[in-house]
C-alpha cells in the first residue's frame, strides 16, 4: 500500500485534551479522530491494528469450540426488564423508544439477548453445553468518559455465553475461556495481571479480570511480594490480624472476662480521631459503626431486626422479587474501612451507599457519630469479621455526647451478620502465604464470570434433563474490550518518538521510504514492496514529496515494526532498522526482501506460539 493511495493525516501537535500516550497516539499517528465526547472514529491505518486485534481473539474463541453469532445492537427493553436490570443498571444503560413507544435498550452487554435467543432453540440436555460469542458495538452512557477509548461511551466488546447442565461443565468452559484469554493477550504483545474480582451487576460466583498496570488505572490491584496471589481491592482478602473467637459461645467466654459496659460522656466528640485523642487510645480499641442504604438488595430478611417491616417486590412480572431499599449497621474496626462493593455483595444488593444524616438519626435516635450495635433493634447489624475479636471496645451509645466503654462482642451485641468487609491495603498480609502485599493501579482489559442462573432463571430458560424433568441451566459470561486492549498496547508499547507496535498487531510490517520516489530508487522500492507482498509480508510504502526528515518522523509515530530506507547513495544497498533498536544497518537489496520476511515471521511465530 502507497501512503499517496490511503488516507494518513498525522499530527505534529499533542491534542489539549488528550492526557495519556495512547489517546494521544492514536490522534496522532492517524488511527482515530473524535466526533464527539466519548465517541471516537477509527481511520484506515487505526483500523487494521484494530482488526488484527479482533481476529487474534476470533481464532483463540474458535480454537475452544466457541461459535460466533451476532445479536443485534438494539434490543428489546421487555428482555431487561425480564432480567430485572431496566431498573438496577441505573444511567448507563441507554434506554430508547421507537416510534410504536416500544422501550429499547442499545446494549452494554449481552447476557439478556443470548438469554432469549436461546432459550426459545434449547429444549433438552443433549444441546449443551453450548457458548457463543460476538464481537459487536456496545453503548455505555458513561457519566465522564475520558481518556480516548480507554474509557468511551461506544465502544466493541468479544462477549461470550455459556449454558451448562452442571457446575462441572461450566468449570470446564471457565478454565479454558481463562486459558485462551491469556494467549490473547500474550499474541497482542501485553502483559497481564490475572486478578481475582467482584462479579458486581453481573451476579454470579467465580470471577477472574485480567488488568495492565497504568497509572491512570480504574482499579487497585492487591499483589503479594513472595507469591502468585492477585486480586482487585473489591474482592482482595487479607491475612486477619487478629484471632477471632471460635464461636459465639467463645466469644461470650471471652467478654465474661471484661467489665460490664459502661456509657461515658464524650461530649462534642465524633469522630474516630476525636476518640482517640479524648480517651488516649488507638483506633483499634473502637466499633465504627455506620448506617448504610442498599439498593435492590435480594438478601432474605425475613428474620432480620426490622425486616418483617419490608417488603419484596418485583421490578417486573417476570423479575426476581427484591427489596426496593434496606437499611444496614455496618460496624468494622476503627482503624479500617469498608469494602463498600464487599458490602453489596454479602447483602446481593445492586448498589450500596452512606445514609443520608435524617436516616441515620431516624435509625440511631442520636445524630451522626454516636451510632453503635449496642441496642440496635430496627435494622440488621452487619459485622466485619474484625470485630468478632472486640471483647473490649468502645463504641456509641445511641445518644448525643455518649459512648460505651467496655462493649464485648457476643454479650453485649450479636449481628444479624459476619462476614469479611474489610478494604484490604497495601502492608496487610497475604492470605496465602502471610508475604506482604502492595498496590498498583490497573485497567481492566477482560474478565470472565461464573454467572450461575441469574439470568436463566430471571428469563425463564429451561430444558428437560435425562430423567425428562424440568431444569434451569447454569451460565457463564466471558468479555473483553477491544478498544481497551488495542489502546492498552500503545500504552506499553510505545517511546518519545511514537508507537512501537508488537507484529501481531501492527497496521502494516515494514514500511518501505524512498528518499526521494524517482528513478532507480522508485524501481528499487517499488521492486521490494512486491517482492514482499508476494511472500505475504504487509508493506507500506512512503512515495510522498516530502522531506525525509518527515516521513522518518512519521515511520517513528506510526511505529512499523520494520524500516526500509532506500536512497540513491546507498543502492544496490538499502538500510533496514527495527523500530525497537537505534541503529540501523545495510543489505543488499537483493537479499531485503528474504531478510525482512524471515524476521516478520520470526517474530509472529515468537508472538503466537
Amino acid at each position: 500500500m502507497k501512503i499517496s493511495q490511503t488516507f494518513m493525516p498525522t499530527l505534529r501537535e499533542v491534542p489539549g485534551d488528550a492526557v495519556i500516550a495512547s489517546h494521544r497516539l492514536m490522534l496522532r499517528a492517524a488511527m482515530m479522530r473524535k466526533l464527539a465526547n466519548g465517541l471516537f472514529a477509527y481511520l484506515p491505518l487505526g483500523l487494521r491494528s484494530f482488526r488484527k486485534v479482533e481476529n487474534i481473539i476470533r481464532e483463540e474463541m474458535n480454537a475452544i469450540g466457541a461459535l460466533e453469532a451476532k445479536p443485534t445492537v438494539i434490543v428489546p427493553g421487555e428482555i431487561w426488564k425480564e432480567s430485572g436490570r431496566w431498573d438496577t443498571m441505573g444511567e448507563a444503560l441507554l434506554r430508547i423508544k421507537n416510534r410504536q413507544d416500544a422501550d429499547l435498550v442499545a446494549s452494554p452487554t449481552a447476557e439478556e439477548a443470548f438469554t432469549a435467543l436461546l432459550r426459545d432453540e434449547v429444549s433438552s440436555y443433549r444441546q449443551l453445553p453450548l457458548t457463543m460469542y460476538q464481537i459487536n458495538t456496545k453503548y455505555r452512557d458513561e457519566i465522564r468518559p475520558r481518556y480516548g477509548v480507554m474509557r468511551g461511551r461506544e465502544f466493541t466488546m468479544k462477549d461470550g455465553y455459556s449454558y451448562h447442565t452442571s457446575e462441572e461443565s461450566l468449570d470446564d468452559v471457565y478454565q479454558a475461556m481463562g486459558r485462551a484469554y491469556r494467549r490473547i493477550f500474550k499474541r497482542c504483545g501485553l502483559t497481564v495481571i490475572p486478578v481475582k474480582a467482584d462479579t458486581g451487576a453481573m451476579g454470579g460466583t467465580g470471577s477472574e479480570e485480567f488488568m495492565v498496570e497504568s497509572e491512570i488505572g480504574d482499579n487497585t490491584l492487591i499483589l503479594c511480594r513472595d507469591c502468585d496471589y492477585a486480586a482487585n481491592v473489591e474482592k482482595a482478602a487479607c491475612k486477619p490480624d487478629f484471632e477471632a473467637p471460635a464461636s459465639i459461645e467463645a466469644a461470650k467466654a471471652a467478654a465474661a472476662q471484661t467489665p460490664a459496659r459502661e456509657k461515658i460522656d464524650t461530649p462534642a466528640v465524633r469522630t474516630i480521631e476525636e476518640l482517640c485523642a479524648f480517651l488516649k487510645t488507638d483506633a483499634k480499641q473502637f466499633i465504627k459503626t455506620l448506617i448504610y442504604r442498599g439498593i435492590n438488595v435480594e438478601a432474605d430478611l425475613s428474620a432480620a431486626p426490622g425486616g418483617s417491616k419490608l417488603e419484596k417486590k418485583s421490578l417486573a412480572p417476570d423479575a426476581p422479587k427484591t427489596y426496593p431499599e434496606a437499611f444496614f449497621a455496618v460496624c468494622i474496626r476503627g482503624d479500617l474501612d469498608v469494602n463498600e462493593t464487599k458490602l453489596a455483595a454479602a447483602i446481593k444488593a445492586s448498589e450500596v451507599s452512606l445514609a443520608s444524616d435524617a436516616d441515620v438519626e431516624r435509625f440511631t435516635g442520636a445524630p451522626v457519630g454516636f451510632a453503635g450495635p449496642v441496642g440496635l433493634r430496627d435494622i440488621p447489624v452487619i459485622a466485619d469479621d474484625s470485630v468478632t475479636a472486640m471483647a473490649d471496645a468502645v463504641t456509641g451509645a445511641l445518644e448525643k455526647d455518649k459512648h460505651y466503654i467496655h462493649a464485648a462482642y457476643g454479650r453485649d451485641f450479636e449481628p444479624w451478620l459476619v462476614t469479611d468487609i474489610r478494604t484490604v491495603v497495601a502492608g496487610d498480609r497475604c492470605s496465602v502465604c502471610g508475604g506482604e502485599l502492595y498496590e498498583k493501579k490497573g485497567n481492566e482489559l477482560g474478565h470472565i464470570f461464573k454467572l450461575g442462573n441469574k439470568y436463566t432463571k430471571s428469563m425463564n430458560f429451561r430444558y428437560l434433563d435425562a430423567d425428562g424433568k424440568s431444569q434451569i441451566p447454569t451460565m457463564g459470561c466471558y468479555g473483553i474490550g477491544l478498544d481497551r486492549t488495542l489502546a492498552s498496547v500503545i500504552e506499553e508499547h510505545h517511546d518519545d518518538d511514537g508507537i512501537v507496535w508488537p507484529m501481531t498487531v501492527a497496521p502494516y510490517h515494514v514500511m518501505i521510504v524512498p528518499i526521494k520516489y524517482d528513478g532507480a530508487v522508485r524501481e528499487a522500492a517499488d521492486s521490494l514492496a512486491a517482492e514482499l507482498e508476494a511472500a505475504g509480508i504487509e508493506v507500506l510504502l512512503d512515495d510522498r514529496d516530502e522531506r525525509p526528515g518527515v516521513k522518518f518522523k512519521d515511520a517513528d509515530l506510526i511505529g512499523i515494526p520494520l524500516r526500509v530506507v532506500v536512497g540513491e547513495k546507498n543502492l544496490p544497498k538499502v538500510e533496514v532498522k527495527k523500530r525497537t533498536e537505534k541503529e540501523s544497518r545495510l543489505t543488499e537489496l537483493s537479499a531485503a526482501a528474504a531478510e525482512l520476511t524471515g524476521i516478520v515471521r520470526s517474530e509472529l511465530a515468537g508472538l503466537n506460539g
